[in-house]
């Protein structure tokens, strides 16, 4: 992308941070305005006293003392407005800003997300959002503050001497060069460190989520190292953003020392000469004056390289969501009247590996049906084409003589639900778990759990039961119920079951299988490892997979007959 479009891209997350949020800014400029305001008058003050010393001042002392009163009572002002609304204003922005990335990540399509890190996200989320308030948020109404006394002090300056004041820019042709040149770099090394933060999260979550394949494999040493490399990577990064932060702030601050003790000679050189009516007062403002002046060269860098380092963080998050594949297609009524037919189906993840190959079925509505076959025989990857994993593939799939790739996905998830081996099982109740935090009237809950067979586990730990960090307080059957009555509230007409039962033990097993067996008006197409013959035999269809194919169809007592793969299949299941 180029720099336009990118900046298209962030600009509503730019706005957001300042939507329904423009009161609290207004009352934290004011704010800055009034200290501001405080500052250029007791830099006035300052010089008016100098001279009343000096016998040269056209102001009455008590004069002063009134305005010096009025200068605290502007402080004071701006303190009670940045007490009030500064911190509003931020924790609003950030939280606007939070949620408008949020609802932008959940419009992304299957399709889009399944190929993505989610690491980018946690960390865009946690850690960028919180450089986002510190280098940009927080930073902005100072610098409003320090542009604003800027300007005053210029002004104020070109007022007393208009020669000075021209001596003094070009005094700060040095320090604006080096927040350009040391801000670009400041941006680059920020955005290096969100990276190494982006694939440490990854790691850090790739350990946790597979804590006990590490354990049962005895890998922890390894994944340690892991781990440590991942962790040194995110320390050299910000060892390296420190060392050019601190180069800022020091090349800055020299920059604006040869300014301010430049333009200070140069000040006592023309009122020890006499010239330009520079008198003592005069001289002594001006370097007053002149932390006004520079304060901004030296604080700007640092904002400049906080906002453009921001700004980078942002635009990494925004292309990414940016990224997705559009619901675009027909959309279908949620209903099968019909059924599911899928002609000369051909489909692989890589050239020249195909995964299925020539696949033909008929799966009537209404009825349920199994796909069995060998680990690698292509059931999954056939379920998935079914839920529009992909349409890079051949041949034909119809739900109701539409063909799926010109089906919208939105409306064929209105249509379809799955059941899987992993259920995610969020860390709330049960009835948030089934009910996934929608309303739904009392009766349809009930009935969904009365079919899904947990009637049992809420009538001993209650519907108000939290669940525990994906599910750790259920059992393993006890996910799969709650992921069929979550399907059954949906109430979707077409439910496909995939290997939701590999994890459990026998009996679970049979106990889950025939409570998805036991519901009428629904098509089930199931992909079981569990060659049962109590459930294998109240299936309107069984198809046997081998490398892709379809090698068999039939009934269950019909594939027994034929004494062909299943047979085998079954008959080494059976030992």
């Amino acid at each position: 992308m180029n720099r336009k479009e990118i900046k298209t891209l962030r600009r509503p997350f730019v706005k957001e941070l300042f939507k329904k949020n423009k009161f609290n800014l207004t009352m934290t400029v004011i704010a800055a305005l009034l200290a501001a305001a405080a500052n250029l008058v007791i830099s006035w003050l300052i010089k008016e006293i100098s001279d009343l010393i000096a016998g040269d001042c056209r102001y009455a002392y008590p004069m002063l003392l009134i305005v010096g009163g009025g200068a605290f009572a502007l402080l004071i002002s701006g303190w009670i407005l940045d007490h009030f609304f500064l911190s509003r204003f931020r924790a609003k922005a950030l939280k606007q800003y939070r949620e408008y990335a949020f609802d932008r990540l959940m419009e992304k399509g299957i399709l889009a997300f399944s190929g993505e890190n989610t690491s980018l996200y946690i960390s865009a989320l946690s850690n960028d959002v919180n450089t986002v308030e510190q280098d940009f948020i927080g930073k902005l109404q100072g610098t409003i503050q320090v542009a604003v006394t800027f300007v005053g002090a210029l002004v104020l300056m070109i007022y007393y001497s208009p020669l000075l004041t021209l001596i003094s820019i070009g005094f700060s042709l040095l320090p604006i060069f080096v927040s350009v040149v040391l801000g670009n770099k400041a941006a680059k090394a920020e955005k290096d460190v969100s990276d190494r933060k982006e694939g440490y999260t990854g790691m850090l979550k790739d350990a946790l989520t597979g804590f006990a394949v590490i354990k049962s494999f005895k890998a922890e040493r390894s994944i340690s190292r892991l781990h440590d490399q991942s962790n040194g990577d995110v320390a050299d990064a910000s060892e390296k953003r420190t060392k050019v932060n601190v180069n800022v702030g020091y090349a800055s601050g020299l920059a604006g020392g040869v300014l301010q003790f430049g333009v200070f000679f140069v000040a006592a050189a023309l009122a020890l000469s006499g010239k330009e009516g520079i008198t003592a007062g005069i001289a002594i403002v001006f370097v007053q004056l002149l932390n006004y002046v520079l304060a901004p060269i030296q604080t700007f860098p640092t904002f400049y390289a906080g906002a453009k380092s921001s700004f980078a963080l942002i635009d990494k998050l925004a292309e990414a969501l940016h990224k997705n594949i559009p619901d675009v297609g027909e959309h279908i009524a949620p209903a099968l009247s019909e059924g599911i037919s899928i002609r000369d189906l051909c489909f692989s993840y890589e050239e020249n590996k195909p995964v299925l190959v020539d696949i033909d079925m008929e799966l009537p509505a209404g009825g349920c049906y199994a796909l069995v076959g060998g680990s690698g025989s292509g059931k999954s990857t056939l379920l998935n084409l079914l839920m529009a994993s992909s349409k890079e593939y051949r041949g034909e799939i119809f739900y109701d003589g539409r063909e799926l790739k010109n089906v919208s996905p939105g409306s064929l998830y209105d249509l379809v639900s799955i059941i899987q081996q992993n259920v995610f099982v969020f860390n709330s109740t049960i009835r948030n778990n089934i009910t996934m935090f929608s309303e739904f009237p009392k009766e349809e809950v009930d009935r969904a759990v009365r079919f899904s067979g947990l009637s049992k586990l809420i009538e001993e730990k209650g519907e108000d039961y939290l669940c525990g960090e994906n599910g750790s307080g259920l059992s393993g059957g006890e996910r799969q119920r709650l992921s069929i009555a979550r399907a059954l509230l949906r109430k979707t007409p077409v439910l496909f079951v995939d290997e939701a039962t590999a994890s459990l033990d026998a009996e679970t097993s049979f106990e889950v299988l025939d409570a998805i067996l036991n519901l009428s008006g629904y098509t089930r197409v199931i992909v079981t490892h569990d060659l049962d013959e109590n459930i294998l035999r109240r299936c309107n269809g069984l198809f046997t997979l081998r490398n892709g194919v379809v090698v068999e169809r039939g009934t269950f007592d019909e594939l027994i007959e034929q004494k062909g793969y299943f047979y085998s299949l079954f008959t080494v299941s059976q030992r």
